[in-house]
């Protein structure tokens, strides 16, 4: 079974895969431009075959973690990028309505997100080590899709250049104040005190990124304009003048949409304005992948716009702006699995040599999502009012330009 579905996926490049007993299957051929889409695999252990065939977004993680898929030619990243090609070729039709139906009936059984489980989930991935995200993040420890406006710029730069231009859609006037939920360890927070005179609260689940919070505040003199929580959206008392969410709502859940932008519109001032940056797919309402569900993300889930515009809607909040960033996140995870894998053998001594295989997939794979398995970011700006923002989108623009002119001349 595994030789039929290789022979008809592997239309670009070449796989060869040595199976348990020696046996060596070949699938397509090797391209004069891109010599990398050769790939050799081997696979040990009597039940990997029948794992991989049954469930291969499950087991292929899997089986780089525990050592059953070892690669003899080529990278991991090689194979994920050989893979990935290939199934972009094979995503053109449209599933059925039994398995839409089937997908549908699972994301409300997966994404049911209480406040208690919510903690959890946060906890599984959030509360890991500051050490590891160090080791691949930028400098201030941004870890969400960065803003490039070229393919050569730096991460610190990139992940500097999001924050400004999240700062320029918000529109910050002195003295508003200012919700940052899913705050992580306080990069955005702080640089939009930064870039204007306002008072943040930042809330977060993760009690490990409450503390460094807290403390990069206090080490920034920033502790009188920014403080932080740990508190649940659904917690937050009061009125806010400027709303943003980055990476949030990947972890609200389907069935908790309504809640949440309700809870956005609830807090929000009358001329008040809200961004949403979030994971998206253009190929509609799917279900997270059985691996990142399992060992990175529990209840997680990036939705399709179809899926946040209707209950957008019925908030009666104002889509006052949507912008669709492509290839940013791409870049972004290009970026920090470099950087785990040149600060890999620290890490080993930290949590073990499967643990980093587990998080070499986890970047690795996610990047194949974003080049080749529809994936995106969207950052969506809403108000409660008509007149709220400009009447076009020049002053993002000329906002973005002074801020950089500020920062030049400090």
């Amino acid at each position: 079974m595994l030789q039929n579905s290789l022979d008809r996926l592997i239309q670009i490049g070449r796989l060869t895969v040595i199976g348990p007993s020696g046996e060596s299957m070949r699938f397509g051929e090797v391209l004069a431009e891109n010599p990398n889409l050769d790939v050799i695999v081997r696979l040990n252990g009597s039940l990997t075959l029948a794992k991989l065939v049954v469930h291969p977004d499950l087991y292929l993680g899997e089986c780089y973690m525990d050592g059953t898929m070892a690669l003899e030619k080529g990278t991991l990243w090689d194979l994920l990028d050989l893979c990935g090609r290939n199934l972009a070729l094979d995503r053109q039709a449209r599933p059925s309505w039994l398995v839409q139906a089937t997908r549908a009936i699972s994301r409300r059984i997966l994404q049911s997100n209480s406040v208690g489980v919510a903690r959890r989930n946060a906890a599984h991935h959030y509360d890991l080590s500051h050490i590891l995200y160090q080791q691949f993040l930028d400098s201030d420890l941004q870890y969400s899709c960065a803003y490039f406006h070229d393919h050569g710029q730096s991460l610190d730069v990139a992940q500097d250049a999001k924050c400004r231009h999240l700062a320029a859609k918000l529109l910050l006037q002195p003295g508003q104040r200012v919700l940052d939920i899913g705050c992580g360890w306080g990069g955005l927070a702080m640089s939009l005190a930064k870039i204007e005179n306002v008072q943040v609260v930042g809330v977060t689940l993760s009690r490990a990124q409450l503390v460094i919070a807290q403390q990069r505040a206090r080490q920034a003199g920033l502790e009188q304009r920014v403080t932080f929580e740990l508190r649940d959206y659904r917690e937050i008392k009061g009125k806010f003048d400027r709303i943003v969410s980055v990476g949030m709502l990947e972890h609200v859940g389907t069935p908790h949409y309504p809640e949440f932008f309700e809870t956005v519109s609830r807090l929000l001032a009358d001329d008040g304005i809200a961004l949403i940056h979030s994971i998206g797919r253009k190929t509609g309402p799917d279900i997270t992948n059985s691996w990142i569900r399992k060992y990175i993300f529990p209840g997680s889930y990036a939705p399709a716009l179809s899926e946040v515009m209707p209950i957008i809607e019925r908030t009666g909040l104002w889509l006052t702006d949507l912008e669709i960033l492509r290839l940013h996140y791409a870049q972004t995870l290009r970026h920090w699995r470099e950087r785990f894998l040149t600060n890999r053998q620290q890490l080993i001594g930290l949590y073990g040599d499967r643990f980093c295989r587990m998080w070499e997939f986890y970047l690795a794979v996610s990047e194949i999502g974003f080049r080749y398995g529809g994936l995106m970011v969207f950052q969506a700006q809403l108000a409660r009012r008509i007149d709220a923002v400009p009447l076009t989108r020049d002053y993002m623009f000329e906002r973005e330009q002074r801020s950089y002119q500020a920062m030049a001349a400090e």
